[in-house]
């Protein structure tokens, strides 16, 4: 092992595992530490990935040159779409995984790319010296030198477990937690909070009576998460679905005396999104029944996920209350559910890039800044490998827009917004998500996957083979005419849209929202080549051109005033005209952009006029 890194990344999780391929990937040593080899990328939670936002994330990740999506379609045992009937915008895949095969997945990842050094042992202190990181020491007494060190420590720092009344220092699933390393960034000068997040039973497969539940099949079609993935039909692994009843919620209801989140136990802000079953029953006591799906956590493995039922109270209660589901009634525990309590970081503390604003070349990605969730942490934590690459390369880091990808706007929600509670990402946060779909991201962000080498030849060369005929195929129908046939107009009839009077060219015609894509293959004497996959992006690119030349402009729009810079000392008390709430808040926020301070809360638009002119004289006064 090398005595000096470039890269150091603490913690091998979600968001440590993709920096540290990046940042390797990228041609710069790089040092991986993790407390525990076995738990590299452990899925603590439920082993699903995707869902709407979460699997748009999935394929950002996997256009930049990520690791997540590959290890999904390797572990993959039950796949879907999701939100199909609410259009293209929000559509997106989800997988049940197993949980063994995604781990063994990312270790085959880490352990053979070059320029990557795997170890185990415990960080306890960050070295700072002159304003920078210089590298780690550890519970062994090691001193690893670095020209930048990333922080994904997920849940582990001064991780704290409760059930019940009962509680003791622990990661997630029975693992050692990091005890020590807070009080080094504490030291430093860094703000640290507390929050919680929870976890569900596990129960013995065996022990379920699986005939009396609803099953939820994986989709009869071949699907895939990566762009260069081969899609697969997957079977023998449903989920299934049950519903809790008044006698669950009677039980919890008698419980709260003893429930560590009720009684105050708990110091930390739980996940407002993903409450736990007893906060479900409290917030609506009008609910006499909340969906709970049985879900398996690997091909061969016993243990089922209880998903929608995560849970603190006590070990008895929870057996009880397991029990009084529907085909639950004799369940076997394998694991009980618990709550878990961590240190983070408010990430108010970073820049755009994820380094520190604190201390240089220090990067932080994952559950340290208040995210929840594996591909959240993912994101953060590939563009926090590019960008301590890129620092240590002298070159400017990536940031991405709001207009860019979901990972723009997860960034950007956190740098300028902060968040007291779990952080999870949703398509509604997303301004621009018609242009920011999970079919388009190769456009979106291969080309600079491309540019940073993290895209190899091969997979370049494949999607310039998709894109060459994507388009070859969009000018075809642009020339090809559907004609007022007796036949089609019977069949554009009963679709609900008015007839043909004369030729129409085909891309012209399935611009109505009545004629999709199969309608338009049954008019034509020449039907597409194109795959399922490809006709489907398409057909939202011919139908919703209008609406998507729109939202670019809009993009345009936000870029020009993302490029007006705010001087970094900038005196927010001198500016005549600011509100004092803005004020207050710029001065705190320390904005980047005119466009990071417009989206500071309390700071109006006619705030961000101010600043504008104030801005504007201060960079001609530079000029001058």
């Amino acid at each position: 092992m090398r005595e000096r890194y470039g890269v150091i990344v603490v913690g091998a999780g979600h968001a440590g595992c993709e920096a540290a391929l990046a940042a390797s990937r990228m041609g710069v040593p790089t040092l991986l530490l993790n407390l525990y080899i076995d738990n590299m990328a452990l899925m603590a939670c439920n082993p699903s990935i995707g869902g709407p936002a979460k699997g748009h994330l999935v394929r950002e990740i996997d256009a930049l040159g990520g690791e997540q999506a590959r290890a999904t379609d390797a572990s993959t045992l039950h796949i879907r779409w999701l939100n199909t009937s609410k259009g293209p915008a929000v559509r997106t895949l989800r997988a049940q995984c197993d949980m063994k095969a995604y781990h063994a997945a990312y270790l085959d990842a880490v352990e053979n790319t070059e320029n990557l050094d795997l170890f185990q042992d415990i960080v306890t202190e960050i070295v700072v010296s002159g304003g920078r990181a210089r590298g780690v020491k550890t519970r062994l007494g090691l001193v690893f030198e670095a020209g930048a060190v990333i922080l994904a420590t997920g849940t582990y720092l001064g991780g704290r477990v409760h059930v019940g009344l009962v509680n003791f220092p622990s990661g997630p699933l029975g693992q050692m937690p990091a005890s020590e390393l807070t009080e080094s960034l504490r030291q430093a000068g860094f703000e640290v909070g507390r929050l919680k997040t929870g976890t569900t039973p596990r129960i013995h497969a065996a022990s379920v009576d699986w005939k009396s539940l609803v099953p939820q099949e994986s989709a009869p079609e071949p699907l895939a998460f990566s762009h260069w993935g081969t899609p697969r039909v997957h079977s023998g692994h449903a989920c299934y679905q049950t519903r809790t009843t008044p006698r669950t919620h009677e039980i919890i209801r008698g419980a709260l005396d003893r429930s560590p989140l009720f009684t105050g136990a708990i110091e930390g802000v739980g996940p407002r999104y993903c409450p736990s079953i007893e906060d479900r029953v409290v917030r609506f006591p009008d609910r006499d029944s909340h969906i709970v799906f049985l879900e398996p956590v690997g091909g061969r493995t016993a243990e089922i996920y209880m998903q929608n039922f995560s849970t603190s109270l006590p070990f008895d209660v929870q057996v009880e209350m397991v029990r009084s589901l529907p085909g639950c009634e004799n369940a076997r525990f394998l694991r009980p559910g618990y709550a878990i309590e961590y240190d983070f970081m408010p990430p108010t503390q970073l820049y755009p890039s994820l380094e520190t604003r604190l201390v240089g070349g220090l990067f932080c990605a994952g559950q340290i800044n208040g995210t929840s969730g594996y591909e959240e942490a993912a994101a953060q934590g590939i563009l926090a490998g590019i960008n301590a690459a890129r620092k240590l390369l002298g070159q400017e880091p990536v940031v991405l827009g709001r207009g860019d990808a979901y990972m723009g706007v997860l960034v950007d929600d956190l740098v300028t917004k902060g968040t007291q509670e779990p952080y999870r990402m949703f398509t509604s946060r997303c301004e621009h998500r018609l242009i920011m779909r999970h079919d388009n991201a190769d456009r979106r962000l291969s080309p600079l996957g491309r540019e940073l080498g993290l895209v190899d030849d091969a997979r370049w060369k494949a999607l310039q083979d998709r894109w060459e005929a994507l388009d070859a195929e969009r000018t075809r129908l642009g020339g090809l005419r559907v004609f007022p046939t007796a036949e089609n107009n019977a069949r554009l009839a009963a679709a609900g849209t008015v007839p043909l009077e004369e030729p129409v060219p085909a891309a012209e015609l399935l611009k109505r929202p009545e004629v999709d894509w199969n309608l338009l293959q049954a008019l034509l004497d020449e039907p597409s080549p194109m795959t399922a996959g490809e006709t489907a992006t398409l057909a939202t690119e011919i139908k919703y051109a209008g609406y998507i030349e729109r939202e670019v402009r809009s993009v345009e729009r936000l870029g020009r005033m993302e490029k007006v810079k705010v001087p970094e000392g900038l005196d927010y008390g001198a500016v005549t005209g600011l509100s004092a709430e803005s004020r207050a808040k710029l001065s705190q926020a320390r904005p980047l952009t005119l466009g990071q301070a417009s989206r500071i809360s309390g700071v109006t638009p006619a705030d961000v006029q101010i600043l504008w002119v104030a801005v504007k004289a201060c960079h001609g006064k530079a000029a001058g």
